[in-house]
């Protein structure tokens, strides 16, 4: 009975890091495909109703297979993340000034912080935007968002009260975030790196 029990205790401490055979090649296979169809749509810019369903099924496929059940409990889940894919078409310009280069997210749970920052062509010239923002954790997973200043280029001013949001961190590993957003968008990130 101590040596079943003694088992038990040694599944349940390292239940959160282990992957059944084949998981971990299931999880490598469905984020090669997202990855691909994310940057032939170019972010989702240019993604087709097929296209859509595609990587919303891919995204949703790997949300089954997270091996990251604490994403905001961890420290893996600060740093740099180059925005691939979004639904969400005010993030991605659509109908308005085009987005040049990488559209980057820092998350820092230990300051409970967070940044978007991007560049944006208006009439041909290049000007740098950003937000910062503060995180109220909701749980494990789930963080409430209140905007707090935006830049435009050198001009900066305080968001309004009423700009706030919130992040489900539905899939976390090593280089790649899938997180859910307050108005149902999804979004898709990796890491970025220092050569990034």
């Amino acid at each position: 009975m101590k040596v079943f029990a003694f088992i038990l205790l040694g599944l349940s401490t390292t239940a959160s890091s282990f992957s059944f055979p084949g998981t971990q090649a299931t999880r490598e296979k469905l984020k090669i495909d997202l990855l691909k169809l994310s940057s032939d749509t170019q972010r989702g810019l240019t993604a087709s109703p097929e296209q859509q369903a595609q990587i919303e099924s891919l995204f949703e496929k790997l949300e089954k297979v997270n091996p990251t059940r604490k994403p905001l409990k961890t420290t893996k889940v600060n740093g740099d993340w180059s925005l691939e894919y979004t639904t969400s078409d005010s993030i991605l310009g659509k109908g308005g000034f085009p987005r040049v280069g990488k559209i980057v997210q820092k998350i820092d749970t230990t300051t409970l912080s967070a940044e978007n920052s991007e560049v944006v062509s208006y009439f041909g010239v290049k000007v740098p935007r950003k937000v910062t923002a503060e995180l109220d954790p909701q749980n494990d997973k789930f963080t409430n968002v209140k905007f707090r200043r935006f830049s435009l280029g050198p001009i900066g001013f305080d968001a309004p009260e009423s700009f706030r949001g919130s992040l489900d961190i539905t899939y976390l590993d090593d280089d790649l975030r899938l997180t859910r957003g307050d108005k149902g968008n999804i979004f898709v990130l990796t890491r970025m790196n220092e050569k990034n």
